[in-house]
Parts: structure tokens; sequence; C-alpha cells
């Protein structure tokens, strides 16, 4: 029988492949009697410094019954009911006209293009960005040359705007999905590792290369993907979707694809798109989200607050998560923590100036930052128009790429200017709502106190980070579906996901909608391409 022992400490010095003999004392058996074990969460307990400790998660199978009622954090493993969980739904009994349309590359389209394809529904992916190979080419001259390309850059191609991230998998979910999402990923290329920390992360650089994979798996499993195509309209009858218009934002070729069903998983970012799908009547709500900066610390500051001096060196780059309640009501939070990482701007547009936070797999750059946001509720928008949290980031971004000075140089400033609202704070200061600014000026303190050195003097303020999360909700019922049938909202843009693994998530639970409703195709359309 396989059983699950959670709270298994050890010290960080102390090796994995002890963990056997560990588990059998505390379970009253011997390590012969365990004939198989698998790692399955692994954190680290930094409360008690300096005595850092590793806390394990541990599946091990024994022909002994044990008694879970005996035994603290001991229980048995149910396999068909995880199995279940993920199990895709029996397909139904509707016919497809068409293809099934996936819009958007990002982890929610490709999960559930992968998950239609494996089940025999040969889907359509179209992703108004390039194909991985030219959107890093695009991403590094911006960079170096400061050209924007508003189809190529860190938040539009394939892969979505957290291939230019950190590559972070931790997410707030619970979900039998998860583990399929991240084996997934560890097919791929991603690295074992992520199946049991506590806090995974793939890293930009190694996820480029995953995400290739995944698409060449897509192909394989019979999908088509077109790059460089973008949505741009719905054909609907008798209010439901019957064909999609798009177009090549290369050579402005149109085509027109008929389906009547469609995966709306277009990201964050996609305004343009957002308004498409506002005037064919979809319904859509204004949703809150967040507003705030970058901030940016030597990393050996985080790893001595969080780990102590004595274990400096013997741990991953630390990272953080911190809270604060504001006298202004609001709410302001760490976002996005790249433990060895670099801030970079991810404007999709020229004239507007966003940024983020991206590392790389080893996380040596030395420095350590995070989003610290402010929360921004609908009241804050100033209309009733459904995008009007959207005018209310692009308003900032247009702000931050005045302050930096019309060239893709992010508003920055010391810590210590920001705290005093001195001369040198006024392009930041000036890139953000005030109620956004006062709140996260009170919290910085607050922060100091849980992290030594958080208020450094010489710490770096970097504005504005206003893409968190989508400013809207793609409203969908029980089935998935829009107010249009046939459309089928989901991850991060359609306001249903918030990171990397809830949008793979959405992607796949809206496949298996698909698939319960409609029998898989049984024409041949030859062999799947990317074009």
């Amino acid at each position: 029988m396989k059983y699950r022992i959670t709270e298994i400490k050890t010290d960080i010095d102390m090796p994995a492949d002890a963990l056997p003999g560990i588990v059998a004392k505390r379970v009253g058996i011997s390590e012969s009697d365990i004939s198989g074990w698998e790692l399955r969460r692994k954190s680290i307990d930094s409360r008690k410094k300096p005595h850092i400790q590793f806390v394990y998660t541990v599946e091990f199978v024994t022909d002994r019954r044990l008694n879970p009622k005996k035994i603290s954090n001991l229980n048995i493993v149910d396999e068909e009911a995880e199995a279940a969980s993920i199990r895709a739904p029996e397909p139904g009994g509707e016919i497809l006209h068409g293809r099934p349309v996936v819009v958007g590359a990002g982890p929610a389209g490709l999960f559930a293009a992968m998950e239609l394809a494996a089940h025999g529904y040969k889907p359509i992916l179209i992703e108004r960005g390039p194909s991985m190979e030219e959107r890093v080419a695009a991403v590094d001259k911006f960079r170096e040359e400061g050209v924007l390309n508003p189809e190529a850059n860190m938040l539009f191609g394939e892969g979505g705007a957290g291939t230019f991230s950190d590559g972070k998998l931790t997410t707030g979910i619970k979900d039998g999905l998860i583990r399929k999402v991240l084996r997934e990923f560890v097919d791929a290329g991603a690295g074992d590792e992520i199946m049991y920390l506590a806090k995974p992360h793939i890293g930009t650089d190694v996820l480029r290369s995953v995400i290739v994979n995944i698409r060449k798996k897509i192909g394989e499993l019979g999908g088509e993907i077109r790059f460089n195509t973008r949505l741009e309209s719905f054909e609907i009858k008798d209010g439901g979707l019957c064909a999609v218009r798009t177009v090549n934002v290369r050579t402005g070729d149109a085509d027109y694809i008929e389906t009547n069903a469609l995966v709306l998983a277009i990201g964050h970012s996609a305004r343009d798109t957002f308004e498409m799908i506002r005037d064919a009547g979809a319904s859509m709500q204004q949703k809150a989200f967040s507003i705030g900066v970058r901030m940016e610390h030597p990393q050996e500051l985080i790893d001595a607050a969080q780990y102590g001096a004595e274990n400096m060196g013997k741990l991953p780059p630390a990272d953080y998560k911190i809270n604060y309640k504001a006298s202004n009501g609001r709410g302001v939070y760490s976002f996005c923590m790249c433990p060895g990482g670099e801030v970079v701007v991810c404007s999709t547009k020229d004239g507007e100036l966003c940024v983020n936070g991206m590392s790389e797999r080893k996380r040596d750059s030395g420095f350590a930052n995070s989003g610290i946001l402010c929360d921004v509720r609908t009241d804050d928008f100033g209309s009733d128009d459904v995008l009007a949290g959207v005018r209310f980031q692009e308003k900032y971004e247009r702000l931050a790429f005045e302050n930096g000075g019309r060239n893709f140089s992010p508003p920055s400033c010391r810590m210590a200017d920001f705290l005093e609202k001195s001369e040198g704070s006024k392009s930041v200061e000036a890139s953000l709502p005030e109620f956004a600014a006062a709140a996260i000026r009170e919290a910085v303190p607050a922060f100091a106190r849980k992290i030594k050195g958080y208020d450094s003097p010489e710490a770096r303020v970097l504005a504005t980070e206003t893409r968190s999360s989508s400013p809207v909700r793609i409203l969908r019922n029980e089935e998935g579906v829009s107010s249009i049938s046939g459309i089928y909202p989901c991850g991060e843009g359609a306001g249903y996901a918030g990171g990397i693994t809830s949008a793979a998530c959405d992607g796949i639970r809206t496949a298996h909608h698909i698939i319960e409703k409609f029998a898989p195709i049984a024409k041949d359309y030859g062999n799947a391409h990317a074009k």
C-alpha cells in the first residue's frame, strides 16, 4: 500500500537519501520494509535562525499495514482518486464544425491545445507573436537598441508573458492537475526537481527550450500552430460562434476559419483583442488588479535576512513574501519575487512603459527584486466602461515612459529618496497614483522589521509595474462557455488564473469542457505544422 507522510524535518546538511530510514523510524517499521519511495515536497523552514531545516513530504510503499489514526501526519494515498481527478471526460456527441481553435500560446493556450490534440481533436493554435526563436531575437533587439516590436516582445509571442519572467510554478490553487502540468514540464526538459520543490521555478533561459518542446509535442499529436496570426473578429450566427477571421500581422493576409469551439486564452495584455471581444457582445466585467514598483536589493542582503549569516552559501538564493495594510486602507504586497534576477521593461506599445522581474535558472545575478504592489479597485477607474481598467493602466504606463526619459528607461530612485519623498524620487512618484505611492512608502518600514535591511538607503525603486493580472474578466458559465456559445474564455487574460501553473490547469479544464461536449475529429487533415 502507498502512504504519504508530511512534516519530516531534517538539518540542511542531511542528504535526501537518508529519508527512507527517517520515515521508517517515524512509522515504526524497518527501512527494509519500504519497497519504494518518492519525494513529493521539499521546503525550507527558516523561522528559527540559525537552525534552519528542510521539511519533506514523502510517499512510500510498504506491505506492512499502518494505521494513520495512530501516526501523526500519515495518510493512505488513494491513487485511483488522484488519477480520476485529472482524467479527461468521455467525449461528447455533438459535431465540431471545422476544428477547435485555440487563441494564444501562453500556458493556458498551450496546455488546452495539447490536451485537445492528445484526445483526437486536432486543434489549430493561433498566436499573434512569433515562434520562440524569433521572439528571443526581437526581445534582445529591444533590450540592446530600444527598438520595440509591438507583436514580438516580453509579453507577446510563443510561451506568453511568463517566458520572460522567472518561470515560477508556485500557485495558490488546489487542483489535481498541478502534478500533470509539472510532469509535462519535466518531460519537456524543465528538470525533475520541480516535481517536489515547494517553490519550483524553471528560469527564463530553460523555459524557452521547454516551450519549444511543448510546441513540438502538440504538432506530433495532430495539432497545428500558426504564428504571427492575430484574432481579428468572430462570425456569430444565432448567438453562437460559427467562424473566426484572423490576420497575418506581417503580411496583412486575412484568413477565415470555420469553427464552433474556440478557446480564448489571450493573456492579460491583448488590449485590442479585449476591445474586439467587447464589441462582439461577449459578457465582460471590470476586474480589480494592482499597481506599484519593482524594489531591488543585493541578493546577499536578502539571504542574510532570511537565512542568517551562518547559513550563507548553503542554500538557494532566498526569496520573500510580505504584505501590509496601509492606513489609507490599501493592501501592499510582494509579487513575483525574483531571487538572483533583474528588473526588465516589458512594454508592448511605443510611448508606454511597464516593468517586471526576470530570473534565469541559476538565479545568479547577485540582485533580488520583487514587485511591491498596491491594490487598485474598480472604483479607482473613474468609468463604467468595461475596459476602464485598461485605460487606467495605459495612463500610468504613459507617465512612466515620459518620466523615464522617453527611451524605455524606467523611472528609478534610491530607497532613501523614495522614503523621504525627496527630489530624487519625483520621476517614480509621478508614475504612480498618489494612493499607491503613499501606501507603498508606508509599507517599507514594516517590511524592514521582517527583513532586516529592506529599507537600505541604496536599494533601488523602479516604476511602474501595472500588469500583475488582467483588468477584465470575460464571463463564462459552469461549462466554461461565454455568453456567446462556442467561445471558451480561459487563463490569466480572461480573469481565471494568476501564473503559469494555474493558467495551464485552467487550459486543461477548458479543453475538458470541449471534449465533454464534442466528438473527436475523424477527418484527416494531413501532417500538422507550424506556420
